[in-house]
């Protein structure tokens, strides 16, 4: 699986580190507006069996990507992903803007998604600003909508072809964070 990375902070580094325990990984890039957070990534990702490294730009961390990971609050609240960065049959996982005001994905990156993922499919589709600039457009995205729970239980798929793009865009919940904490207490 070769993985890109957009962000380097708390949230990318933690889905990395929760990939890698499931996936076998054969590189990773890693895109920060910020060099010394990059470094510091590589630097904690270094003594893996896959080579880890620094990418300039958003779309050099992107360019062959199986899997990209965005996980970071834009800058101005722009789109850091753009679908004609990603290769055929790549997965794009969004978790870094929750809000109506917030943006990682250009809007192209959801039209050209056969699927949307999404742990909390009505507030992902009408509360993510991601989802909102898309609708504002005309994109019709409540069909290509995928709840979580069927995907993994086996009632949907993300893909009909191997090239097409899945997106996964997390919001999170409260309630998942209650019942995890009770899991681990537990």
């Amino acid at each position: 699986l070769r993985v890109a990375v957009l962000g380097s902070g708390f949230e990318a580094r933690a889905q990395l580190h929760a990939l890698s325990a499931k996936r076998q990984i054969e590189s990773v890039a890693v895109f920060s507006p910020n060099p010394r957070s990059r470094a510091a990534f590589v630097e904690l990702f270094a003594s893996r069996d896959w080579p880890v490294r620094d990418a300039a730009a958003p779309q050099d961390a992107v360019r062959g990507a199986d899997l990209v990971i965005c996980a970071a609050r834009a800058r101005g609240e722009a789109p850091i992903l753009f679908a004609d960065w990603l290769a055929p049959g790549a997965t794009v996982v969004s978790i870094g803007s929750t809000l109506p005001e917030q943006r990682e994905l250009d809007v192209g990156v959801l039209a050209r998604a056969r699927s949307i993922v999404a742990d909390m499919p009505d507030e992902v589709l009408h509360d993510t600003g991601d989802l909102l600039a898309a609708r504002a457009v005309g994109l019709s995205l409540g069909a290509r909508m995928v709840p979580l729970a069927q995907l993994v239980s086996g009632v949907a798929v993300a893909r009909a072809e191997p090239g097409d793009i899945a997106v996964y865009k997390s919001v999170g919940s409260a309630l998942q964070d209650v019942v995890l904490a009770g899991m681990l207490l537990d």
